[in-house]
Parts: structure tokens; sequence; C-alpha cells
């Protein structure tokens, strides 16, 4: 019990427990995960298209808590001649990822690439390499290739790739610094279509960050993606497209946080049958 400034006894609910202690957890870096040897509080990673505004998207990157944020190198304007999303994401607080969105071949991306480090992005990319204008499917051969040359030249590269874990490994020995496969196609909403993939992916690649990319709709998509052990959760049109994005954006903040406590807590294990919650050993009868 505590006492309010009236001295009026005041209840601490569970509900304000649990916050509590979930700020705590966050506050203080006690999970953070690393990239290429970078730590990262948040596991959420947001991107930066779609919005209504800059603005909009500028207020929506706050509430998600987000540290690392991804901009199309082909989509934004890079010389500042005139209003640019860079100038609503602040340098010293996001760290900026550029991503190759829209090509279709293995030297487009690798051009975009060599373009968002020239004008001073970063030597980081994410990597996309289209192979299905209508499913935006990647083309995991043009990726594996447009990887091996990148990561040559020194970039650290994050690709977008399919759930199959031939190709995942395949980009590991690449040296890709993460794998990224999608949960669902590009801007569909429909959450993890395929679990029993994601979780052989996480089995089986320990070696570097997982990281679902694509398809999450909603804050429970993000929360099951974590839960199936994620290392973190890439999105873009689950936020931008929601009715209040900035709204969601904090939901969304939320559930990858829950997402996470919940796989190192360990679910209990399923049952056929009902299980009393109240043991019967020991009750006088």
């Amino acid at each position: 019990m505590e006492t309010a400034a009236l001295g009026c006894p005041v209840e601490r609910s569970s509900t304000f427990v649990l916050f509590s202690r979930s700020f705590h957890y966050n506050k203080n870096m006690s999970d953070s995960f690393l990239i290429a040897g970078r730590p990262f509080r948040s596991r959420l990673i947001v991107g930066t298209g779609k919005y209504k505004s800059f603005q909009e998207t500028a207020r929506a990157l706050e509430a998600s808590g987000a540290e690392m944020v991804t901009v199309a190198v082909r989509r934004v304007n890079l010389d500042r001649s005139k209003e640019s999303l860079l100038d609503y994401i602040d340098p010293k607080k996001y760290f900026l990822l550029p991503n190759t969105a829209g090509c279709y071949t293995a030297d487009e991306a690798i051009r975009t690439a060599r373009l968002g480090r020239e004008v001073g992005l970063s030597d980081w990319v994410k990597l996309e390499v289209i192979g299905d204008q209508a499913t935006l499917y990647p083309d995991v051969q043009a990726t594996l290739e447009a990887t091996r040359v990148l990561v040559k030249e020194g970039f650290t590269v994050l690709p977008y790739t399919s759930d199959d874990v031939v190709f995942a490994k395949r980009l590991v020995d690449a040296g890709a610094a993460a794998v990224m496969p999608l949960g669902a196609p590009i801007g569909s909403g429909m959450g993890i279509q395929n679990q029993a993939h994601i979780r052989i992916l996480r089995e089986m690649i320990t070696g570097v960050p997982l990281v679902v990319d694509a398809g999450v709709g909603t804050a429970s998509d993000a929360a099951i993606a974590m839960e199936l052990g994620a290392d973190a959760v890439l999105m873009n049109t689950g936020i931008a497209n929601a009715q209040d994005p900035v709204l969601m954006a904090e939901a969304m903040h939320h559930a990858v946080l829950a997402g996470r406590q919940a796989y190192l807590a360990g679910r209990m294990p399923r049952k056929l049958y009902a299980t009393a919650s109240s043991p019967l050993e020991g009750v006088v009868r």
C-alpha cells in the first residue's frame, strides 16, 4: 500500500507493477542484442515510408522506442535541396539503416548501397532484391550475389530473404550480419504465416541475429514473432497504415517487449485436458 498526496491509501495494482517491471527491464538494457558487434536496446526496427507526413513519421518513431530506422535510399531526397525525410530523423538518436527497396537485380542493389554510403548515410545496408513484383518476394539468388559483393566492399549487410533455412545458411556463410526472413509478403499485414519455418531458423541460425521482416499487421503478430525466438522485428506498413500510427507504434513497442519476455520465461506445456489451478492434494476432506 502507498499513501497518496491527500493521505488516502492507494493500492498498487498488478498492472502498475507489471508496467514498472517492463520499464525497468527495458531501461537497464538487461536484454540488449548485438548486430555486427553493435548493441541495441530496442528489438523493434521500424521503417519510414508510407506515413501521411514527415511530422507523423517523427511522432511514430518516438512512440515506437526504436533505435534503428530504415530509410529507402532511392525514395528520399539525399541532396537536401528541398524538405527531406532526413530533416526529421535525428542521427544522434536513431541509427540509420539505408535500404535498397525497389531494386530488382543484384547490380541495382549494389549501386544503391554504394550511393547510400557515398552520401554519408551509412556503410550498413538492409539489402532487398525483389524477385516478383506481385508478391514482392525476394530473389534469393540475387540477394546472395549482392551480399557477397557488398561484404567484400566493407558493408555490414542485413539481407531480406525468404524463410528458407538453406539460403539463410548461405547468406551467413557469405558474411551477412543478420538473417531477415519475411513473416508474410511485404505490406500484407497477414502476420507470421509459417511459424514452423521461423522456429527452424531460430534453431539453425545462431551465429547472427534473426530478424523477422515484413508481414506484421498488429501488435499480436509482433509478439508471436518474438515468442518464436526472433531477436528482433522489422516493420513499416503495420504502423504507418494503422488508423492511428502513433498509437500503433507504441503498441508495437510493448508487443515486442512482451513477446521477448515470454520467450525468455518459457511458456507452459500445451495439454489436451484441463489441469486444476488449485491442486486437490492435501485438501482436508
